[in-house]
């Protein structure tokens, strides 16, 4: 977490965040407009920004989008500040942009794991769960097959989908349909994309919720910080992340805290 300390430090490199945070996906030209610095200056600071994991950058066509990654901002939280001020960095979570007529979402996180262990927190039904709200998830993971998920509190089902493809331990790519309100029903489908990379003794979980509407409902992708926090500490720790926002849904007693059965 120094690198993330280090970038937060400088008064240039938050404004830049800030204005991640107005719109994301913006240009280095846009992004330069903002502040009254040279180019060169604000691509060193946007490099920071991204060897912190607090910026992401995509390629589309010949442009170079930039966009904000609270899941850094959620480790930070859960580690030292949620139970003192959890609606606070809940609303980080709720991170609002515009990109043309849809919105899409990038969050990236490094786990000590492998890309095989990886891909089985992804995709078994238990182990999802503990890190996922208690929500599981049902399907054959073959591309093409629909799944479904499911929580023993709810009555009904959560989320439902296609499997779009299924490449083992690469890459997972679905279509997500929110069924838990009306509010969230009317948003219709968008698609959520898995990607693992591996980088030494460790993976790159890239996570990117697109397809959006703009301006959609932020419950459509405000639990990702939580739930990649969750996956992260499952898979290197063997605990549960056990925050009040990692539990909100989940409905787990204080019975159900602390080690997992892993």
């Amino acid at each position: 977490m120094d690198e993330v300390f280090r970038a937060l430090a400088d008064p240039t490199r938050r404004s830049l965040l800030d204005e991640l945070f107005r719109e994301d996906g913006q240009t280095l030209s846009a992004l330069q407009a903002g502040v009254p610095m040279t180019r060169f200056g604000v691509m060193k600071h946007l490099r920071q920004l991204e060897e912190a994991g607090l910026v992401v950058t995509k390629r589309r066509g010949r442009e170079k989008l930039h966009f904000l990654n609270p899941v850094p901002i959620r480790l930070v939280h859960d580690r030292w500040v949620s139970k003192y001020a959890e609606p606070w960095a809940a609303a980080l979570s709720g991170l609002k942009s515009r990109l043309e007529d849809s919105m899409e979402k990038v969050f990236e996180i490094y786990i000590k794991t492998t890309p095989e262990r990886l891909w089985e927190a992804i995709t078994d039904s238990e182990m999802r769960s503990k890190y996922s709200f208690g929500v599981r998830i049902n399907t054959d993971w073959t591309a093409g097959s629909r799944y479904e998920t499911d929580h023993s509190g709810n009555a009904g089902l959560l989320l439902d989908g296609e499997n779009l493809e299924v490449d083992p331990p690469r890459r997972l790519v679905q279509t997500m349909r929110a069924l838990w309100s009306e509010d969230v029903k009317a948003e219709g489908t968008s698609r959520v994309t898995w990607d693992i990379e591996p980088v030494g003794d460790s993976c790159r979980l890239t996570v990117t919720h697109d397809q959006l509407r703009d301006g959609a409902n932020n419950e459509l992708y405000s639990g990702w910080p939580m739930i990649l926090s969750g996956l992260k500490t499952l898979l290197e720790t063997g605990e549960l992340l056990t925050t009040p926002g990692s539990l909100m849904y989940a409905g787990l007693g204080p019975a159900s805290r602390g080690r997992s059965s892993e």
